[in-house]
């Protein structure tokens, strides 16, 4: 039996404490008829994820982000065989204890890219920027409608403006000194975001982190995860964790990346993107890409650059 997680606290007591969730998960797989399989807890996610057995995958939701249950559920059925890299098939969903929800998919093949990267071939990661473009192009290019219902924003503009107001207090929170917080008012004004924007299935964290590659079948690609943040918006704004996390600054896998996606997007656009994305943590993204860069409109071009 699970207990209620409905705060920061009850999360930090229970989420991560394996006495607690481990029998809650071994429960939940005899229901499911998978009892007496392999359970095995993967040590990434903020959310519990457990291998079941060699083909089964059971993510946990508590009451506190019980929705993205929900979410990664319905965009993992509305997504199923239509992308060129593979997604986890849906085989169950629901409510399980205490307002907990679990998904149960599919385990796909591979390893994940980010750890595997400083071993992916120079000649191949070219390759895998131009797959990582097609699977974006075709989620792009799917019908959102069906998913209306579940994944927000229903107010697109309404968000960029609540994200705007905030955009300052949000990244000094996150500990950014005061030579960047200074810039951020100005750089976003100047910045002209699309009026009436393509309403398109996002990611939304589209990065090596959730992507897996096979060595043995050439480095290729062979699984995109975690839909759970998955939004429905502008194109553009799926292109700031591929900038950040997928090609790390590094113009010519962007390039080819957005040569496959079919078009590029502005350097500016994308870093206006980087503070207003929900998740934004620029001293984080600093720490991590060390840029040469002291201005948000260089750092633009050192990031989301292509030329």
């Amino acid at each position: 039996m699970l207990p209620v997680v409905e705060t920061d606290e009850q999360w930090d007591a229970v989420v991560p404490d394996e006495s607690v969730m481990r029998p809650g998960a071994a429960a939940l797989c005899d229901r499911l008829g998978f009892g007496g399989l392999p359970l095995e807890r993967f040590p990434e996610g903020s959310v519990p994820v457990y291998a079941v057995g060699r083909e089964h995958v059971l993510k946990l939701f508590p009451a506190a982000s019980a929705e993205d249950g929900v979410t990664e559920s319905r965009v993992l059925r509305h997504l199923q065989g239509r992308l060129p890299i593979p997604t986890p098939d849906l085989r169950a969903t629901g409510q399980y204890v205490n307002g907990w929800r679990y998904v149960l998919m599919s385990r796909l093949r591979g390893e994940g890219l980010a750890p595997a990267w400083p071993r992916v071939p120079r000649a191949r990661r070219a390759g895998i920027a131009a797959e990582c473009g097609e699977a974006l192009a075709a989620l792009h290019a799917l019908d959102a409608a069906p998913l209306a219902d579940a994944l927000g924003p229903t107010d697109w503009p309404a968000l960029l403006d609540r994200q705007r107001a905030g955009a300052v207090a949000r990244q000094r929170e996150r500990g950014l000194s005061g030579a960047w917080l200074e810039q951020i008012p100005d750089f976003l004004a100047a910045t002209r975001l699309p009026s009436g924007p393509q309403r398109s299935l996002l990611h939304t964290e589209f990065m090596r982190e959730h992507l897996l590659v096979d060595p043995a079948a050439g480095w290729r690609l062979t699984g995109l995860l975690d839909f759970e943040p998955a939004m429905i918006g502008d194109p553009a704004y799926d292109f700031v964790a591929v900038g950040l996390f997928t090609t790390r600054g590094d113009r010519a896998l962007l390039r080819r990346l957005s040569a496959a996606y079919g078009r590029s997007f502005e350097p500016r656009l994308l870093m206006a993107y980087t503070l207003l994305h929900v998740y934004s943590h620029l001293p984080w993204y600093l720490r991590e890409l060390a840029p040469a860069s002291r201005t948000l409109d260089d750092l633009a071009e050192e990031w989301f650059g292509t030329d």
